[in-house]
């Protein structure tokens, strides 16, 4: 729980600081995205394969190595004196950070029995929305008396008190003796690097030939991947699971609900700085009590899960997350504080009622034997959805200036309202 809170405080913490990053290192906002988006390409690259190494490996020594390199990989970060840097550290420290979410569901899964793993997935919600919520705090604070950088460095010192209890106290679990197919593993990587690199260059409006390469060898890579994999009965890309019809329905509607935290969490900053004229130290504060609520209300919703439908639960959820966002979009420039933390509540909630009873329902509909391809699958839906979201962030600051922050809100109220329309399509499924 300290390596995942560990993650989720480093995320929220750049993105409620991209602002500041961007005017330090003289990045255009839609620029400054790629501050999230190499983070993000990189966990996606490495999550399905480390996942599988996990599986051979068992996931204690992945979680283990990730979490050192999220660390060192931090400390080059705040090192950064140039964007490129910056984003080369990113890349590093997304490749740590695959190592630790890739595995860290298989870990819960193998810490509590199964009438009891709603309450499991639910504390993990609960540490992923404290660190979250941590993260605006921090940032504002930080950012109130010294520089960017250390947002960075804040986690060497965090990394290192999770590498000492980790080695320790994660528990050893059993894992397979077969070999790791390194062909499949390089394919899963460049294929999902490649889909990344065309979302998030899509989103920056690069080049269309660029955009067009990177469809092409997402394309080839995949078909291939998918050809090598036929038949395995554990493969890399769990296609075996994705047939399940509730695992499916579980991983679609995770995109879509973490497509709208990345348009939330990447364009709040620039919303309440450009539009509503708050600096960054009220800038952070303000994004703080969405996190606090998702952390409250996660665990209270983990624990229904386990007596009511997850379809059920994550489509209200998901509808209540719908209307914090219009909610949200449609603040006049003039709102004052309580208005705007009462609109993140909302969204707070929504996103807490909708986190833990889908990780339960993806966990619970994969074999044991699976465990860990249904883990390494809730990071990379996660992450498809974040990139997802980012990248539509930057269209629509290209396209609109400051203002666009607002059409992106607007825009994940309607996403939202497609994921609760899947979620609830679960309840017809057995």
């Amino acid at each position: 729980m300290l390596g995942v809170g560990l993650s989720a405080l480093d995320t929220s913490i750049v993105n409620t600081a991209l602002p500041a990053i961007a005017v330090d290192l003289k990045a255009s906002p839609a620029n400054s995205v790629w501050f999230v988006n190499a983070y993000q390409l990189a966990v996606v690259a490495a999550m399905l394969p480390l996942a599988a190494l996990g599986d051979k490996w068992g996931p204690r020594r992945v979680f283990l190595l990730g979490l050192a390199l999220f660390s060192s990989a931090s400390l080059g970060c705040a090192l950064a004196n140039s964007a490129s840097q910056l984003t080369v550290g990113r890349l590093i420290q997304g490749v740590g950070a695959a190592g630790i979410m890739s595995v860290n569901l298989a870990l819960i899964s193998a810490i509590f029995p199964p009438l009891r793993l709603g309450e499991g997935v639910g504390l993990n919600a609960l540490i992923v929305g404290t660190g979250m919520a941590l993260g605006p705090s921090v940032a504002s604070l930080i950012l109130a008396v010294t520089g960017w950088q250390w947002l960075f460095a804040i986690n060497v010192p965090l990394g290192a008190l999770a590498l000492y209890f980790g080695r320790q106290f994660i528990p050893r679990v059993a894992h397979s003796q077969a070999a790791i197919d390194l062909r499949a593993a390089a394919l899963t990587a460049v294929t999902f690097a490649a889909l990344i690199f065309a979302i998030g260059s899509a989103g920056q409006r690069t080049e269309g030939y660029l955009i067009a390469i990177a469809v092409f060898v997402f394309l080839v890579c995949g078909t291939l991947l998918l050809r090598r994999q036929a038949g395995h009965p554990a493969p890399m890309l769990p296609v075996d699971l994705l047939q399940r019809p509730m695992f499916m329905l579980s991983v679609l509607t995770s995109i879509c609900a973490f497509s709208v935290q990345g348009l939330a969490f990447v364009s709040l900053p620039f919303f309440f700085e450009g539009v509503l004229h708050r600096n960054a130290v009220q800038t952070g504060f303000l994004i703080t009590p969405w996190a606090i609520a998702t952390a409250l209300s996660a665990p209270f919703a983990g624990r229904l899960s386990d007596d009511y439908p997850s379809g059920l639960l994550g489509g209200m959820g998901l509808c209540i997350l719908c209307a914090g966002m219009l909610a949200l979009a449609w603040l006049p420039a003039d709102a004052s504080e309580i208005e705007i933390v009462l609109r993140m509540v909302v969204c707070g909630i929504g996103f807490g009622f909708f986190q833990s009873p889908n990780l339960r329902a993806i966990m619970s509909s994969a074999p044991t034997h699976r465990r860990g391809g249904a883990s390494g699958m809730i990071g990379l839906a996660r992450l498809l959805g974040q990139t997802s979201g980012a990248a539509l962030v930057a269209l629509c600051l290209g396209l609109g200036g400051l203002e666009g922050a607002r059409w992106a809100l607007l825009l994940g109220a309607s996403i939202s309202a497609v994921g609760a329309t899947i979620s609830l399509s679960r309840l017809t499924v057995r």
